[in-house]
């Protein structure tokens, strides 16, 4: 026998060799058509509400949305870094943080179209897989579970990128599925969760907008019965956002749907995707049992707008892209590793994309497994250092001040919690002095010093 043909054989019985891809997730780009340097210090751009860009050079400014030049740039570093990725995904979030009377559906349809023909140039060969972003509607984050003229114009825009199923499901509610690089056995699901978004008014009083519910429910039950391996990506994820506490993204009865799906088909899911935050986190799904079941990746946005969220201190970040490693054979995330631009030294001196961690280097994990981002999330939770490490990371190294128990508890239970009741009970239960090395050094000096009272 050939070694090739035993290969094959050990491949029916599921034996794994590791095989490595990779695949680049980029999101939240927010290209801001208005930036312009020739403007004076408020009117750089429109995106940044009035707020003056005092430091605006080539690559943008921390409240200002991304300018064209940005764009070029991280698209370029993404093909010097990675030229021949299996495949990429897209997370949306394409236009301006502006109001809707400054955009308009053909502007909105401009900007997507823009975005999506320099991927095309730069990545000709590459299949990508693209999901929409609240803000890529017009009213923003008002996506219908019906079909409309952005969903069929976008389906245009993509038709080479979506098979002809795809494109009917997404004309009907801007979600679709097909099997991962045409290969039997492996799928990607690509859903359109700004319907469950709670600032989207259309769908409120909706059970099952689109019926994208019933739809993930029956692919991945079928996924099941034909032993497929799955990713889900999408652009809102469930869950609270760890910059501001008790803010979260879903409506309630949404985001409690999700998560039961997710529980339900776990087994079958290798990995989800999202971007919104704009920062570099993860969120953790349990079993009923405890057992880690999923994990949600975040991948940090291109954009460095600095958000005007109320409550949200100096929340900006540099401009983010992110490499998966993962496993061909079983679609397992193996490892994950994170581009940037310091956007101030790009403006002053030079643009230089550059590593700014790896997943298993950083946090000292085999691989990215839910098992090992349960650790990781353990050794945040509980040792000073690795805390302080993924905070610098969520900001993309932009925000490196301490992040001290408050702190702790919003990061440390937005990525433990995904159930309402359940976060708000992990905020009551945080609140241990944790220091680096984590609890037992810190019950070590409290001992001593009690030691040294009564000696």
């Amino acid at each position: 026998m050939s070694v090739l043909k035993f290969l094959t054989v050990l491949g029916l019985f599921g034996v794994s060799f590791g095989f490595s891809g990779r695949f680049w997730h980029i999101t939240d780009l927010h290209w801001d058509p208005t930036y312009d340097l020739s403007n004076n210090p408020d009117q750089v751009c429109a995106s940044s509400g009035n707020r003056p860009a005092s430091n605006a050079g080539t690559f943008g400014d921390y409240v200002c949305d991304s300018p064209w030049n940005l764009i070029e740039s991280c698209l370029s570093a993404m093909k010097a870094i990675s030229p021949d990725p299996d495949f990429i995904v897209w997370t949306g979030d394409d236009t301006p943080h502006v109001p809707n009377e400054q955009l308009g559906e053909e502007a909105v349809l401009g900007i997507i179209n823009n975005l999506t023909y320099v991927i095309k140039k730069l990545f000709p060969n590459t299949k990508v897989y693209s999901a929409l972003g609240n803000h890529d509607f017009h009213p923003k984050s008002q996506l219908p579970a019906a079909p409309h003229n952005i969903y069929n114009t976008t389906t245009e825009m993509w038709k080479g990128w979506l098979h002809l199923e795809s494109q009917e499901t997404f004309r009907h509610g801007g979600f679709y599925t097909e099997e991962l690089l045409n290969r039997t056995g492996y799928r990607m699901i690509v859903l359109n969760t700004n319907l469950y978004y709670d600032q989207n008014k259309v769908t409120a009083g909706m059970e099952d907008p689109a019926g994208q519910f019933t739809w993930a429910d029956n692919i991945l039950t079928e996924a099941a019965k034909s032993k497929e391996k799955v990713y889900i990506i999408g652009h809102v994820p469930p869950g609270f956002f760890e910059k501001k506490r008790s803010t979260p993204w879903f409506t309630a009865k949404f985001n409690e749907k999700y998560l039961k799906l997710i529980q339900k088909h776990h087994a079958v899911i290798l990995g989800q995707f999202f971007g919104h935050h704009h920062t570099d986190s993860f969120r953790m799904i349990y079993n009923t049992d405890g057992s880690p079941a999923s994990t949600i990746f975040l991948t940090p946005g291109v954009t460095p707008w600095k958000t005007t969220l109320p409550g949200v201190t100096d929340g900006a970040n540099n401009p983010g892209i992110r490499l998966f490693e993962y496993d061909t054979q079983t679609l397992l995330v193996k490892d994950m590793v994170t581009y940037y631009l310091n956007l101030t030294f790009a403006n002053e001196a030079q643009e230089r994309w550059e590593k700014e961690y790896r997943l298993t280097e950083s946090f000292r994990v085999p691989d990215a497994s839910p098992i090992s981002m349960h650790t990781v999330l353990e050794r945040i939770a509980n040792d000073n250092c690795h805390l302080q490490k993924y905070y610098e990371y969520n900001s993309v190294s932009y925000d490196l001040t301490e992040c001290n128990k408050d702190c702790r508890i919003d990061h440390v239970c937005a990525a433990r919690e995904v159930d309402f009741s359940r976060y708000e009970h992990c905020l009551e239960k945080e609140g241990a002095v944790f220091t680096c090395g984590g609890l037992l050094p810190f019950l070590s000096v409290i001992l001593s010093l009690v030691l040294t009272k009564y000696v």
